[in-house]
């Protein structure tokens, strides 16, 4: 079989992911277009009661492993709280939103997409004690423009920000992680026989992992790998070398060995290694340290789930726009197929 490719077909899947809005809690938009894609491919589809889209392929021979892949539909974002006056209205992030990130950006919000900026001072008109003061989400308001906007305390809100390429980088919010929605898509399409493919779309991961524990719950399977994107920190670094980059664009997809809610199966990481190094697949070790997938719910339900974490790596995490490479995609998307094509039972008992 020829290498899978990342092209026209994929790059336009993913701008529709990455433009569709879907805050944690509220991922109806891409839980639509992920049905629409899985649904002709599938042997079982199915979604729970958290809103998490359940696909089952099987696959062919004895011995099958049961293989889930996950990765989540939802996104940071904000939630109305209060309408205050003239087309103001206070709001609380959802998930990790960094409110310097957030300052003056134009953002969509509830279901109609009402647009707005989330309104800020003016720099020149701060005191010195004021510039040296760090931006809070408290002292931040959206601005519709005009009282009586059809907006309502509790309605979700993310950012404007539309998808683009530049040649082999690709710009957009939510990229983590609809590179990994669009990843399980493809990877269905081509789906090993040599294992029962399970794939959750899952929600809630921005909010702590939520979704992903009860589809883990549901499925049961031998083996778990989350599919994210990774903060690729690798900005130069005025004052020496960079040595806390976790991850860096062009070296290939990050294989986690630790973060901060588990620690991935060695076995599992072997086996990814020796097989991105058998397909001359290029790939990184993502530095061990903070952060977190849905592996670290998964590795948890039942009588524990093998788990590991293999990510794209993307700068600008949790921020308006992302950036990707699409060859580190390739890459990602290369190095599942071919692990997952290869993986049997002994994997697990060495």
């Amino acid at each position: 079989m020829p290498p899978l490719t990342i092209s026209s077909p994929q790059i336009k899947l993913l701008e529709k992911l990455c433009n569709a809005v879907a805050v944690s809690g509220d991922e109806g938009e891409v839980r639509k277009i992920v049905l629409e894609q899985v649904t002709p491919h599938a042997d079982e589809v199915r979604v729970d009661a958290l809103g998490n889209v359940l696909v089952t392929k099987r696959g062919a021979g004895k011995n099958r492993l049961k293989v889930l892949l996950a990765s989540h539909m939802d996104e940071i974002g904000f939630m109305v709280v209060e309408e205050a006056r003239d087309g103001f209205y206070r709001f609380e992030g959802v998930g990790g939103v960094d409110a310097s990130a957030a300052a003056g950006q134009r953002v969509l919000i509830g279901k109609s997409h009402i647009p707005a900026v989330i309104g800020i001072q003016p720099i020149h008109l701060l005191d010195e004690e004021e510039l040296q003061r760090k931006i809070k989400l408290s002292q931040l308001r959206f601005d519709t423009g005009a009282a009586g906007a059809e907006v309502n305390v509790g309605d979700y809100a993310t950012y404007a920000t539309r998808f683009r390429r530049a040649g082999n980088s690709m710009f957009a919010k939510a990229i983590d992680d609809r590179i990994g929605v669009a990843t399980l898509i493809e990877l269905l399409k081509h789906a090993p026989k040599n294992i029962d493919l399970l794939l959750a779309f899952t929600t809630q991961e921005e909010v702590g992992l939520r979704g992903a524990g009860a589809a883990a719950y549901a499925l049961v399977p031998d083996l778990a790998i989350a599919i994210d994107s990774t903060p690729a920190r690798d900005l130069p670094n005025p004052n020496g070398e960079n040595v806390t980059y976790n991850s860096r664009l062009g070296l290939g997809p990050a294989i986690y060995v630790a973060n901060a809610t588990m620690i991935d199966d060695a076995r599992l990481v072997r086996h990814f290694e020796e097989t991105a190094r058998k397909a001359r697949i290029p790939y990184q070790i993502r530095q061990p340290g903070g952060g977190g997938t849905d592996a670290g719910a998964i590795h948890q339900q039942h009588k524990g789930i093998p788990s590991l974490s293999i990510s794209v790596p993307g700068r600008y995490a949790h921020t308006p726009v992302g950036h990707c490479r699409v060859d580190d995609w390739q890459n990602t998307l290369r190095l599942l197929h071919a692990g997952l094509s290869k993986i049997t039972p002994a994997v697990l008992k060495r």
